[in-house]
């Protein structure tokens, strides 16, 4: 008897220090009832910067997430925060803002990439970087830790970052 009890407290105090993870903080679940980690953490996927079709007075860069087999999928919604920019490890002092649909939920796992669009005003001072790093958002709120992605690019002040979408 007294074993279950014992089994019963040391439920009840995971619980709690689960469910006491924070107030907008999702917890990168996976999209299915898997046992795999989730393709949503930073160290679960990579992602790739390129340079895409300009449109009028801005410049665009597509930043493509993809995971390796043997992850579960999971879902994202809304553009990535904080993100920042560097050179050759440099950090610049450029900030993003957002645009777009935030609520759009996609699903992100093997088989399944996903991007979002940096959008630069083609006016201003651009200065070079060859990397950004970014926080994920799910439906819940973001995902913890920072992701990145390689590529050359250039951004100024302005720059905004579009919402997460299906495909490459």
């Amino acid at each position: 008897m007294l074993r279950a009890y014992r089994n019963t407290a040391l439920v009840l105090a995971a619980t709690s220090l689960v469910g006491g993870a924070g107030v907008g903080v999702a917890q990168a679940s996976s999209a299915t009832t898997g046992v795999a980690p989730s393709a949503c953490r930073p160290a679960n996927h990579t992602a790739k910067i390129t340079k895409a079709p300009d449109s009028a007075g801005h410049r665009h860069y597509r930043v493509t997430l993809t995971a390796p087999r043997g992850y579960d999928p999971c879902r994202l919604a809304g553009s990535p925060t904080d993100v920042r920019f560097s050179h050759h490890g440099s950090r610049s002092s450029i900030t993003t803002g957002r645009y777009g649909v935030q609520k759009h939920v996609v699903t992100f796992g093997p088989g399944h990439p996903v991007h979002f669009d940096i959008q630069v005003p083609g006016s201003g001072h651009a200065i070079t970087a060859d990397e950004a790093t970014f926080t994920l958002q799910a439906p819940g709120g973001e995902i913890p830790g920072t992701s990145f992605a390689r590529g050359a690019l250039k951004v100024t002040n302005g720059t905004r970052i579009g919402p997460v979408e299906r495909g490459a």
